[in-house]
């Protein structure tokens, strides 16, 4: 079953289909507009506005906090009862060395804030630190796709493995669109997201 989204669609294929399309579009316009040039690194407002520009034309709960528990295969991210103070604590984590940034990148994918389309939305949201920070972003097309999901999944327990991989990656090419959309591509995505019940969390 597919998500209920604003296109009438059923089919879950059909939706990854349009989904992919429509995000990288709107994904384009971020970039060739400069529209996240106004907006402060590291929050997670500036977070929910770039998952808002990529899906609003998809999704009703666009840039809205996830109203449901959501787990990959057996990694459960953060319970809703959490999600709020979570991404506070996020929030406050420094941002000055890329270090810093990855840790608090790893954080906010562990916090999972979105029912649909974090990792896209949270790998633009580091670029746009790192290129506040470091004036640096990360070469995607540089990330082995199968390196980066395992090392995400292993990133709450240690860092390590997804700092080596984006540090090897990092480039001043910090205008260049290429290297911009390459972090949208939907195969660094997670699927098989399954829902759960906050009764299932004792």
């Amino acid at each position: 079953m597919a998500l209920d989204n604003k296109l009438g669609i059923n089919d879950s294929a059909e939706l990854a289909r349009e989904e992919e399309r429509i995000s990288k579009i709107r994904a384009i316009e971020l970039f060739e507009t400069n529209f996240l040039s106004s907006l402060k690194s590291g929050t997670f407002d500036t977070l929910s506005k770039i998952h808002s520009r990529l899906f609003s034309d998809i999704y009703g709960f666009a840039g809205k906090l996830r109203t449901v528990n959501i787990a990959k295969g057996n990694f459960r991210f953060a319970p809703l009862m959490y999600l709020g103070e979570a991404i506070k604590n996020i929030e406050k984590m420094p941002q000055s060395t890329f270090d810093e940034i990855v840790e608090k990148y790893v954080e906010m994918n562990v916090a999972h804030p979105f029912r649909e389309g974090n990792g896209r939305a949270t790998r633009i949201w580091l670029d746009h630190i790192l290129k506040s920070e470091l004036g640096m972003v990360v070469d995607w097309s540089l990330v082995d796709k199968e390196d980066y999901l395992l090392a995400m999944e292993r990133s709450p327990i240690k860092d390590i493995e997804i700092k080596h991989l984006l540090k090897n990656a990092l480039t001043d090419k910090v205008n260049d669109r290429q290297v911009f959309m390459k972090g949208i591509d939907t195969s660094y995505h997670y699927e098989g997201y399954t829902t759960f019940r906050a009764e299932d969390l004792k």
